[in-house]
């Protein structure tokens, strides 16, 4: 049974968690702080995660060293065109004694790493996503509820898009954080070769378990924020969408769709999490800005217009900041 005095002590206990765990994840995870930082604001959050970069970039290993920091069960699902729904959610079949039983699928555990989401037919992924909004599965008409915390990391390779089934924006906007993992620095890129190919390999300490988790997510909710850092980021959410009265000059110029209210509520939830990793009790406007990309980058279309003048979403973003 998890118990703390106050509130503040809660959040205090929370702070020094977040240090230790990030500690731990660095010691395999070498250069890439702001994503992982994404990743955990995410699980605390109770959101899911799509992680965008190309091979090689250590995001299996980021996703599974996560969940032994965590304590949590992890389970990798491949993505592939033959990928049926009952392959990840579980089937049923007839046992010794004619009758029916359940054999629970891989969607079956606290972490779930979907990796190259993008190479299965959208029939599997509506199974995936259905079970993210849902956390369950229903199989021959019955529904099985999924072990909770339940996450799904999801991969996207943003190479080699032939063969592939792009999720539509609606699905897209399932997924609370769209991290993009870029190439380490040279001397980041160093050490991860050092560590790599030597016997010493890593361990890494579990740092934190399910119950308390659950027990921080309901701390996140909690925490108190003023109705002005609240406006701001509906305000922020509000200038993506094009010919409306809050719309940019750019926006109207580049966006042919903006972020919707789920957004706001994403950008809300971030920001108290952000706040509470750095030891504050309240978040501000800086902590909003803090989470706006990850949020805003897989919520905005842009136009022709803005392609044909190499107008990226991510420097939309920035002028909306």
């Amino acid at each position: 049974m998890i118990n703390y005095n106050t509130e503040v002590e809660a959040a205090e206990a929370l702070r020094d968690a977040y240090k230790r765990m990030l500690t731990e994840t660095k010691k395999v995870i070498i250069g890439q702080d702001e994503v992982i930082t994404d990743v955990l604001n995410c699980i605390f959050c109770n959101g899911h995660v799509l992680l965008v970069g190309v091979p090689g970039l250590a995001k299996t290993l980021l996703v599974k060293t996560i969940s032994e920091v965590l304590d949590l069960s992890f389970n990798r699902i491949q993505f592939t065109p033959d990928l049926m729904p009952g392959d990840i959610s579980g089937s049923e079949i007839l046992d010794e004694n004619r009758n029916f039983k359940f054999i629970r699928g891989p969607l079956f555990a606290n972490i779930v790493l979907a990796d190259e989401i993008n190479r299965t037919p959208p029939k599997t992924q509506a199974a995936l996503l259905e079970a993210m909004q849902e956390k369950s599965v229903t199989v021959g008409g019955t529904m099985h509820k999924l072990e909770e915390p339940f996450f799904v990391l999801a991969t996207q390779n943003p190479i080699e898009q032939e063969g592939t089934y792009p999720l539509p924006e609606a699905q897209l906007d399932r997924f609370m954080f769209n991290v993009v993992i870029d190439y380490p620095a040279f001397a980041d890129e160093v050490q991860v070769i050092k560590s790599t190919t030597s016997f010493n390999q890593s361990k890494v300490n579990k740092i934190i378990g399910g119950e308390e988790i659950k027990y921080f997510q309901q701390l996140v909710r909690k925490t108190p924020i003023a109705d002005n850092v609240v406006e701001y980021a509906v305000k922020l959410v509000s200038k993506t969408r094009p010919n409306t009265s809050m719309a940019t000059e750019e926006t109207n110029k580049y966006i042919s769709y903006g972020a919707g209210p789920r957004a706001g509520q994403f950008l809300v939830l971030a920001a108290k999490c952000h706040a509470l990793f750095n030891g504050k009790f309240s978040p501000d406007i800086e902590n909003v800005k803090a989470v706006a990309r990850p949020i805003l980058r897989h919520r905005i279309v842009c136009n022709y217009k803005a392609e044909a003048e190499g107008v990226s979403v991510e420097k939309l973003i920035d002028k909306l900041l």
